[in-house]
């Protein structure tokens, strides 16, 4: 199995391959910061994206937000130019939403519009933007209508889609994949909600991608470890899901992935970056430092530790890094 050295390596090579119009480049591609060899990880805030009533964010606001946390990643001072050097202006591009813990703890709407509107503004054609979840209940969790007309932002889950034939495998693995995965999108955009998980302590980044799967009960063993990392290492989800910006605008810290409200939290914030591990280790941390503040345990101290994590940035999966002192984070 590839080190991280040798991951590290064919990543630069494949970006180099890639051409410039708009294709993930050089330092996009690694989810590194221009100086230095770390993954970088934008958490953007703002404290007034919610009323006084805390119901949905305003859109405006979450617009702003999103424009502030791609710039700040890329090193673009204009979201457009941003945006081209983040995806390919004429293929499918996927936004895997999720929307399991029901409507009071889904991907938000007004972040998904967003993302949908900069993606259309900088130049990808609407019918070329299709978003996804595991099921219809969960699409509408998000606030999304399912459509399949080619003149407008398409929207359709994975069971109505469709899966694969043959079942793709990588360690535990073994599963079949939507055909909007591995026939429909050229580039996936991750679109997770921060949560805890009952099982897997942490779901964010990497467990997102239990929406593209026939069977997700499958995995869901040993607090769902290795599966998640073995999952994240079948080439397809590897290669396609490569830029994520995740929904922390409003979590759930405890007794998730359902919808608890008396344990909703507002951090208000997106978390972009493209080191999914890297993006899993900073979900965390913020996970712990809110049940911190709420007084209740860690997740090693409940039996649930996400150690997935860890398998993910270890040499046979190279998937990231889990190491802080590798991760740049830049608050903004």
């Amino acid at each position: 199995m590839k080190d991280r050295r040798q991951f590290l390596k064919d990543a630069a090579t494949s970006a180099v391959l890639m051409s410039s119009s708009g294709k993930l480049g050089m330092a996009a591609m690694l989810g590194k910061s221009a100086h230095e060899d770390k993954s970088k990880v934008v958490i953007a805030r703002d404290p007034s994206l919610h009323g006084a009533d805390n119901t949905q964010p305003d859109e405006q606001k979450v617009l702003t937000l999103l424009d502030r946390a791609i710039t700040s990643y890329t090193g673009h001072a204009k979201p457009m130019e941003a945006w081209k050097s983040l995806v390919p202006m004429d293929q499918v591009i996927g936004l895997k939403v999720n929307g399991l813990g029901s409507k009071g703890i889904a991907t938000h709407p007004a972040l998904i519009n967003a993302v949908a509107e900069r993606l259309q503004q900088a130049g990808v054609k609407p019918g070329n933007i299709l978003v996804f979840d595991q099921n219809g209940m969960f699409l509408a969790a998000c606030g999304m209508t399912v459509n399949r007309d080619p003149s407008r932002m398409r929207c359709y889950p994975s069971d109505a889609a469709g899966f694969e034939d043959e079942e793709s495998s990588w360690g535990v693995a073994r599963i079949r994949l939507t055909k909007i995965l591995t026939r429909e999108c050229g580039l996936v955009i991750n679109m997770p909600i921060l949560k805890d998980h009952q099982m897997a302590g942490v779901t964010f980044a990497m467990k997102n991608m239990y929406g593209v799967v026939d069977k997700p009960y499958s995995l869901h063993g040993n607090h769902c470890n290795p599966a998640v990392a073995d999952l994240n290492c079948i080439p397809v989800i590897r290669d396609k899901v490569r830029f994520t910006i995740g929904d922390a605008i409003s979590s759930v810290y405890d007794g998730g992935p359902a919808f608890h409200p008396e344990r909703l939290w507002y951090p208000n914030a997106l978390i972009v970056g493209q080191d999914r591990v890297a993006l899993d280790t900073i979900a965390w941390q913020m996970l712990e430092q809110q049940r911190a503040q709420a007084g209740l345990p860690t997740f090693a101290a409940v039996g649930r530790a996400p150690d997935y994590i860890a398998v993910a940035a270890d040499a046979q999966h190279a998937l990231g890094t889990n190491d802080p002192a590798r991760i740049h984070v830049v608050n903004i």
